[in-house]
């Protein structure tokens, strides 16, 4: 997998238009960059296999599938050692309920974004993630009162 692949401005009109409807017609695609629905098609391929496109996936509302409340975890461990900061990784990525995870610079080692139904699961999340975890020092909690705005669009242009 290439670190940079080259991309021109077509694959860049390409991917602005994939990030705001994945299900565009390559013909639709096309017509609107100026290619052929072939060239479109080896474009995506190309741009599929070295990892510039990661996925190909619908965006679900936590809200209508029963997971209205969205909380940011900041999480502070004891040590900062390779090995208990890759098993941390590990950790957090296994859990569904775990949307993003971060591991950042400053005063906090993680970022989470959690999505639950209720406080409830949360509170049983914290027991697992947390409290059994030996490495974990503390972690904050922040509660999202609205989603205003939710994506993971990238600039491309």
């Amino acid at each position: 997998m290439s670190l940079s692949p080259d991309l021109d401005a077509f694959d860049r009109a390409i991917l602005a238009i994939l990030q705001k409807d994945n299900a565009t017609a390559q013909r639709a695609i096309g017509e609107k960059v100026n290619l052929s629905a072939p060239a479109v098609q080896r474009r995506i391929k190309r741009m599929e296999e070295t990892g510039v496109i990661r996925a190909n996936v619908a965006l679900v509302d936590p809200a209508k599938v029963g997971h209205p409340i969205t909380i940011f975890v900041e999480v502070e461990v004891e040590s900062e050692r390779a090995d208990l900061i890759d098993a941390a990784k590990r950790g957090f990525a296994a859990v569904p309920e775990v949307q993003q995870c971060y591991y950042v610079t400053g005063e906090a080692d993680f970022i989470l974004v959690v999505t639950v139904a209720t406080m409830a699961d949360y509170e049983a999340l914290t027991r697992r993630l947390f409290f059994e975890n030996n490495n974990v020092k503390r972690f904050r909690t922040f509660v999202a009162m609205d989603r205003v705005k939710v994506g993971l669009e990238v600039p491309v242009g």
